[in-house]
């Protein structure tokens, strides 16, 4: 097939695309949207002699009859099935070659991934200086949130009632009627 340092990029190729959206992946199975992301970033998928339908057929082909997802294997089976459809010109060895190299240590693409909203609507609502009530509370004088303090209503065991203005003033007051 191919050499090793070859065989490893594919390799480490397989198991960047098989963990990817998936948290609970281990990196030894590739499941078809996977597959087809893979096809699709490694420019296997061209439009006119691959299509995403012939990635999904051969994806079918290669998987076991009641599994979901390919082994690394099945995936090296299922990328010499397209070999030939996509490089016409060139003999099975060579096509399997080709495509072995487009797909060689390359990782998932993030195109088109959600940006974040830049609108006057979103400034207006989280621009913390016009917070009011006990919103307001929850913030400092430069807008940085107070954490725990902000949120929660911390015991204080003073013997006053909460947010009195004159707390602790007791003691001084009777020093001065004396």
């Amino acid at each position: 097939m191919a050499e090793s340092a070859d065989v490893e990029q594919l390799l480490t190729a397989f198991k960047k695309f098989a963990v990817h959206g998936d948290t609970k992946a281990t990196g030894k199975e590739l499941n078809g949207k996977n597959w087809a992301k893979l096809c699709k970033d490694c420019k296997i998928i061209d439009g006119k002699n691959v299509t995403s339908t012939d990635v999904d057929i051969v994806f079918s082909k290669v998987k076991q009859k009641t599994s979901r997802v390919i082994t690394y294997e099945e995936f090296q089976r299922a990328l010499e099935d397209l070999a030939p459809k996509r490089f016409k010109g060139q003999s099975k060895e060579e096509a399997v070659q080709s495509i072995f190299k487009l797909v060689e240590g390359r990782e998932p693409t993030n195109v088109g991934v959600t940006k974040v909203a830049k609108t006057a609507a979103v400034d207006r609502l989280t621009d913390t200086s016009r917070y009011t009530g006990s919103h307001k509370e929850r913030f400092d004088e430069s807008g940085r949130g107070k954490g725990r303090e902000g949120r929660e209503e911390i015991v204080e065991n003073t013997g006053y009632v909460g947010a009195y203005k004159n707390a602790g003033t007791y003691d001084t007051k009777m020093k001065a009627e004396k």
